[in-house]
């Protein structure tokens, strides 16, 4: 039972923002579990290279795609369905930020964020619904998993007041969807990450990868986030092992936000 449980052999995953960073981590983490996994990212050459990489681990297709804008995700599901029939786990993982001071922090600041972080996520479902609909199955449903933040659910020193507000926003956006498609049989969660060793990361790791200043005693576990956190997480969610979890907001932060 045990080697079953987790398996994902046969299920065909999309993981938006997949080419790096948490996208990559997870991605990689639906490879290795059996998935054939598509991904995307804005440029071309660093979206070719990473499913050229991530082709050892399994069947790795990308995409390029700019999902800043409800158009964009259209035209991203038009070129996965002329390549892929069918959608059994879809990851919306691309996401925006901005950090500045409050006093100088701009109205352009807003809009660009709330699209990538909310409305993008809401348009993958809405255009996907045939897709996961007809994939999911009573004990076996499809499965939305969306990428929050700990930023949305606790105050973070971090001064990215769109980003937080997104996020937030995409944590309640994933309880209403997953209240609405359940009776389609497809389970909608929100994974909140804490750190990680990413590029938003950079100037809070030291040179060995451990984190410096801010978080020295904001962590509980004394330590920034593996990929395997994050993608062990994804599996659980994706796999029969968590079949039965809908609608829930779980934190991937080393105890950040249950400590406190």
């Amino acid at each position: 039972m045990t080697s079953t449980l987790f398996d994902l052999t046969g299920k065909r995953a999309l993981v938006t923002g997949g080419a790096q960073g948490l996208g990559r981590m997870i991605a990689e983490g639906l490879l290795k579990a059996g998935a054939s996994v598509a991904i995307t990212s804005r440029k071309a050459e660093i979206v070719e290279q990473a499913a050229q990489d991530m082709r050892a681990l399994g069947d790795c297709t990308p995409f390029v795609a700019d999902l800043s804008t409800p158009e964009a995700a259209v035209d991203l599901i038009s070129g996965y369905r002329a390549h892929t029939d069918g959608l059994d786990i879809l990851i919306n993982n691309a996401g925006k930020t901005w950090g500045e001071a409050i006093e100088t922090f701009p109205d352009r600041a807003w809009p660009g964020v709330m699209a990538v972080n909310v409305q993008t996520p809401f348009k993958m479902v809405q255009e996907l619904l045939p897709e996961l609909t007809a994939s999911g199955a009573s004990g076996d449903p499809s499965r939305v998993i969306n990428i929050g933040s700990v930023a949305g659910k606790v105050i973070e020193p971090l001064q990215a007041y769109s980003y937080s507000a997104s996020k937030a926003a995409i944590h309640q956006l994933s309880r209403q969807l997953a209240t609405d498609l359940a009776s389609r049989n497809i389970t909608v969660n929100a994974i909140l990450p804490g750190f990680f060793p990413t590029s938003m990361t950079v100037h809070l790791r030291d040179e060995d990868g451990s984190p410096k200043g801010v978080l020295d005693n904001h962590i509980p576990l004394k330590r920034l986030g593996r990929p395997d956190d994050i993608a062990g997480l994804v599996v659980f969610l994706s796999s029969r092992a968590g079949s039965y979890v809908t609608g829930a907001e779980i934190p991937v932060d080393g105890g950040i936000t249950g400590c406190r």
